[in-house]
């Protein structure tokens, strides 16, 4: 968790060290308590009032997580640095490859597609911008799994479409593919954009039908979607 410089307003320094410590990922109370210690009651009426106000959501299994507001102050103040790059990355993608392009980031125990190029003309696979997918199925998701700590990986495998040893392909190669996981008919390549220390922020995603990306779409597409990832990587991180 980020160290924090306290401002002389207590009540908003034990916020804000919430809201840091639910960056890594949801926590229960119990979690959040041990990584701000700040005392249970406190931390629990803060992060309550936190959820009202949108700043804090609840994950599928009750856990604290970032809430919607934060990313919608982002994009109304115009620092939203991945959305404004996206458009043009995966346009350019999309054209390179003839394939629909996205971009997909994690939240709590599902990813959200935050940006589409789709395919012009065609059979296409079209995920529509603000569509909650699984986590556990597709090249996206393992994209946004495989960095993680080991206990979520594992708490995410068990009903998984994909195992730990895919992970490890995915960490050594720095791409994940899939072929029908997330749906029939469909394969994709992915490839993770990194923020600020290298951290996994979010994922490229490129996808069609199989009769066209084939059972091995990683060797045709993976270069392409690697550069994209690398690119807005790169322009995130200020290079």
């Amino acid at each position: 968790m980020k160290s924090i410089v306290g401002s002389g307003v207590g009540v908003l320094d034990k916020a804000i060290a919430i809201l840091n410590a639910l960056e890594a990922g949801p926590l229960t109370l119990a979690e959040l308590v041990a990584a701000t210690k700040i005392a249970r009651p406190t931390c629990h009426r803060l992060a309550v009032a936190l959820e009202h106000h949108r700043f804090i959501a609840r994950d599928l299994h009750g856990r604290f997580t970032i809430g919607a507001r934060e990313g919608e102050l982002a994009q109304s103040a115009g620092e939203d640095r991945l959305l404004v790059i996206a458009g043009p990355a995966l346009t350019a993608l999309r054209d390179a490859t003839g394939e629909s392009a996205q971009i997909y980031r994690r939240q709590g125990d599902l990813r959200l597609c935050v940006a589409v190029a789709d395919r012009l003309s065609g059979l296409r696979d079209s995920v529509p911008v603000g569509s909650a997918l699984t986590m556990q199925a597709g090249s996206a998701a393992q994209i946004l799994l495989a960095w993680e700590e080991p206990d979520r990986i594992s708490k995410t495998l068990k009903n998984a479409r994909f195992d730990a040893a895919t992970l490890t392909a995915v960490r050594r190669r720095g791409w994940a593919q899939s072929v029908g996981e997330r749906e029939a008919g469909v394969a994709s390549v992915s490839a993770p954009i990194r923020g600020p220390h290298n951290r996994v922020i979010a994922a490229v995603s490129l996808s069609g039908p199989i009769e066209r990306l084939g059972r091995q779409p990683g060797r045709t597409h993976a270069a392409a979607v690697i550069a994209t990832a690398a690119r807005i990587s790169e322009y995130l991180n200020g290079k």
